[in-house]
């Protein structure tokens, strides 16, 4: 094993990990921002309960993924020093931008958001968490401009071997970008749907005291849920209205994103079928064994009758184009990440589509969400997950060999002085951090979730009409002078 190995490993842990808090991130964000706008305009007090109990979940969440984010900043520099020297002017400008205009408004807005509480005025208060919304939507949309360019670099000139940027528009506007972002940003909406919907999917059976994924109780209910018997089921509806949107959403920049890449990557394209020739009315492959004939050429270019590259034919231009080498990725990998990535997404999108049918009509109440349904909410919560997973793989390793298409093979991007040891001692380092990381915060939020949301009070004192927060563990000492 070389050093290069050890390094594409730490960075794909390490990133792979820091994807698990991005996308929820983003989509719990718009949700929770959502949920703040409906007590904003009804004034109805279980829509504040819900912005403050799934508040908290947000706040948790950003917190690990700020923390593991820095982590990759610092591996340009300690692993990737040869990258980092022939990109830098590029994603100087898109990551300058993230930083200083997109973290600027997410972090600085969101500390007023979460001490703004009953010191802001209440519109003043929402446009904040607004604000931070939009700076973590706007910090995806920078970052993965970045990426994009990676796979499709636009806008630049090489100059004394650095790639030199001459267009920052056709950067922020490459075509690539635009295909992906509306992709990833999708998925996240997807992946925090379905988190909302595990989340009230288990309130809702811990009411019930449902048998089999719960244990029987005879009062699992926080006195406000008990006030508002339908709380769980506004955050459910919720939660399958954005999933089955954003559903659409990845399934139409996916369908794009699909074309672009036989146009601008056609080996990552003919490995995620396992195309091995270039092949007119190229069959599509769900399994291995099974095709359907002309549908992944009607599907990468809407035509069932358009030529396919495959990865053999691929291969030999390369070779006469930038010489010998290996210039396929990892066959397998790409192959099973793109059908995971399809199946987990299809399957958590079809569950909200099934959901709203479900749940639907104005007549409905908590009590009529089916225990099955409920119980299938919580069991799909990786789905989404894993699927996400599973298309950064598949995006990533696609790519290889090359970190940047056609300009810089990986082999050529890593750190020349650093040493195997070095890298494994670092490896091993964050491996066990962000085990204990990943522990942490999801003991934190197993706690909060289990425990429920926290009991709004009003003081009965005739001096004082203020409404307080009686904290979850003085519930049960809470004296008669305090009513629900």
């Amino acid at each position: 094993m070389e050093a290069l190995d050890l390094a594409r490993w730490q960075f794909g842990v390490t990133t792979v990990y820091h994807f698990l808090f991005v996308p929820l991130t983003i989509g719990l964000g718009v949700f929770v921002a959502g949920l703040q706008t409906a007590w904003h305009r009804t004034g109805k007090e279980h829509y504040l309960t819900l912005t403050k109990f799934f508040g908290k979940l947000f706040l948790i969440n950003f917190a690990m993924g700020v923390v593991t984010g820095i982590v990759q900043e610092f591996q340009f520099g300690m692993n990737w020093s040869e990258y980092s020297t022939f990109v830098g002017d590029v994603f100087g400008a898109p990551l300058a931008m993230e930083a200083l205009l997109a973290f600027f408004l997410e972090s600085t807005f969101l500390g007023l958001w979460i001490f703004g509480w009953d010191r802001l005025p209440k519109r003043v208060h929402l446009a904040c968490l607004w604000i931070a919304v939009i700076g973590s939507n706007l910090s995806a949309y920078f970052i993965l401009a970045a990426n994009a360019w990676m796979k499709h670099p636009v806008g630049y000139q090489v100059v004394d071997g650095k790639a030199q940027m001459t267009d920052l528009w056709a950067v922020l506007t490459n075509s690539t970008a635009l295909a992906q972002v509306p992709h990833v940003v999708g998925a996240s909406f997807v992946v925090a749907g379905v988190f909302v919907l595990a989340v009230s999917g288990y309130r809702i059976l811990k009411d019930r005291g449902t048998k089999g994924l719960l244990p029987r109780k005879t009062d699992f209910t926080t006195p406000h849920e008990r006030k508002f018997p339908d709380m769980w089921r506004t955050s459910l509806r919720g939660a399958l209205v954005m999933t089955a949107i954003a559903g659409v959403v990845v399934a139409g920049s996916g369908d794009l994103s699909g074309q672009l890449l036989r146009e601008q990557q056609p080996m990552k394209l003919a490995a995620a079928e396992g195309l091995r020739q270039d092949t007119a009315g190229a069959p599509f492959s769900p399994v291995p064994g099974v095709e359907i004939p002309h549908l992944l050429s009607l599907l990468a270019a809407h035509d069932p009758n358009a030529v396919v590259q495959g990865v053999d034919d691929i291969q030999q231009r390369f070779e006469a184009q930038f010489g010998p080498g290996d210039y396929m990725p990892n066959l397998p990998v790409v192959y099973w990440s793109f059908r995971v990535m399809v199946m987990l997404g299809s399957a958590a999108i079809g569950l909200s589509v099934l959901g709203l049918w479900l749940t639907r009509g104005r007549g409905r109440r908590a009590r009529n969400v089916p225990t099955w349904f409920a119980k299938a909410c919580v069991l799909a919560l990786p789905l989404p997950v894993l699927a996400m997973i599973a298309g950064w793989l598949l995006s990533e390793i696609g790519r290889q060999p090359w970190t940047v298409a056609g300009e810089l093979l990986t082999a050529a991007s890593v750190s020349p002085g650093v040493t195997l040891t070095e890298i494994a001692i670092s490896l091993a380092v964050f491996t066990v951090l962000y085990g204990l990381l990943a522990l942490a915060e999801a003991g934190l939020i197993l706690r909060h979730v289990k425990a429920g949301p926290e009991v709004p009070a009003t003081r009965s004192d005739e001096d004082s009409d203020e409404t307080v927060l009686i904290p979850r563990q003085l519930q049960a000492e809470s004296r008669p002078t305090l009513m629900y």
